[in-house]
């Protein structure tokens, strides 16, 4: 049952699925670290693929930049195609002192300026957070691995370019990154019942000056990419 934006059949898509915004990374997670690979989608050119990795099926496809988006593809994907977890691979400019470039971001639950949210008719402010279970596993990869990693709350806005900044009001309330996405995932998985995780590489930093090229960014996220793939098989 393919849809406007996918083309895979039932079946096509693993129970597991990684998914950074760039379709070219996840081309790249594919390539480098799945064997037995096909590809299942190319619809818009948001590459789907999957594949085995340490022999357990798991798929891979980009989401797109921003919450509408990831919104689309997460939906489908948990509804119509029979995915249980999602873990979203992306990237974050850091807000904290004490997170820094290449550092790993664990999206424990997601602050927002969009109204995604408003089409679910809650009343009040409803609080997307990750799958604990999927959290917790990856939490220990990352220590085994000994990479430097946060846990905490992020912020997925709606805007890139803003003319209103409110960058500064977040980190003064813990928020350890800005991003674009894992409001949508978060609240997809929720609607669903289903799993999610956004795993995140600080990228850049809103209050320092180091970050990464856009070829660094597609292709230097390995540590997150294994963290996210070792997940991934124990679900």
């Amino acid at each position: 049952m393919s849809t406007p934006h996918n083309s895979a059949e039932k079946g096509d898509i693993a129970k597991t699925v990684l998914m950074p915004g760039d379709p070219l990374r996840a081309k790249f997670i594919a390539e480098n670290f799945l064997t037995d690979v096909k590809c299942f989608n190319e619809v818009r050119g948001m590459l789907g693929f999957t594949g085995k990795y340490e022999g357990k099926e798991v798929s891979v496809m980009g989401h797109g930049m921003g919450i509408p988006s990831i919104g689309i593809y997460t939906y489908e994907l948990y509804n119509f195609y029979d995915v249980d977890n999602i873990i979203r691979v992306g990237s974050a400019g850091g807000l904290q002192d004490n997170v820094n470039v290449r550092d790993i971001i664990f999206a424990m639950g997601a602050h927002t300026d969009s109204n995604y949210g408003f089409q679910f008719g809650l009343p009040g402010t409803f609080c997307p957070t990750a799958t604990f279970e999927i959290l917790e596993k990856a939490v220990a990869i990352a220590r085994e691995k000994n990479v430097p990693f946060h846990v905490g709350n992020v912020l997925a806005s709606d805007a890139f370019y803003k003319k209103c900044n409110e960058s500064e009001l977040y980190r003064n309330m813990g928020a350890l990154a800005v991003e674009m996405e894992t409001v949508a995932l978060y609240m997809n998985a929720a609607e669903a019942g289903k799993n999610a995780l956004t795993i995140l590489t600080v990228s850049d930093h809103l209050f320092k000056t180091e970050e990464l090229s856009a070829a660094e960014r597609q292709t230097s996220f390995t540590d997150m990419m294994e963290i996210a793939l070792k997940t991934a098989i124990q679900l």
